[in-house]
């Protein structure tokens, strides 16, 4: 009885293991990798609904839009602002990557508005865009005030800055389209 349930222990320690190692957590007890891979499926669960918010607008939008839509590429990584990294209360920003093969008229604005309207500033940015010819904007944001808090408090995210400058390019296609 006891050899039985000593290779339970070994089969329940190899699975914990697998799914340390899938949701790349660094936890070394049970309850931290559990909680390490509620919040590893609530990203790709995030993902999803992103990657279908994306599908949607491409769909609605006509097959001149739908073809902008498809052509962009956003990437959001959170940053340390401090060169001090190992402070734990150190200023947290995003790095907002945006590329697109045609630039569109108020493109830049609306972007810069979805990052205010997140409480997210723009501390530094280089950005290339001209009516017809490609758009890129590089970008480093911090939250100040509330947005700061938000942030802080995770309710601002890189999956929320994404999704909203998303949301934002979108809504200028489709204004121009009009």
């Amino acid at each position: 009885m006891l050899r039985e349930n000593e290779g339970d222990m070994s089969g329940k320690g190899k699975k914990l293991q697998l799914l340390r190692s899938i949701t790349k957590s660094d936890a070394a007890n049970k309850t931290s990798i559990l909680v390490d891979a509620s919040k590893y499926i609530k990203e790709l669960k995030d993902k999803v609904e992103e990657a279908s918010t994306v599908a949607s607008a491409a769909d609605s939008s006509s097959s001149g839009s739908g073809s902008a839509v498809a052509a962009t590429q956003v990437s959001v990584s959170s940053v340390d602002l401090d060169n001090n990294s190992s402070n734990s209360s150190s200023r947290r920003g995003f790095r907002i990557n945006v590329s697109m093969a045609r630039s569109r008229a108020g493109l830049l604005v609306s972007v810069l508005e979805a990052l205010e309207d997140l409480g997210i500033d723009v501390l530094d940015a280089d950005v290339s865009c001209a009516d017809d010819t490609a758009f890129r904007l590089e970008a480093l944001g911090s939250g100040q005030g509330q947005g700061q808090q938000q942030a802080a408090s995770g309710s601002v995210d890189e999956q929320k800055v994404r999704q909203a400058v998303l949301q934002a390019i979108n809504k200028c296609i489709n204004d121009d389209d009009e």
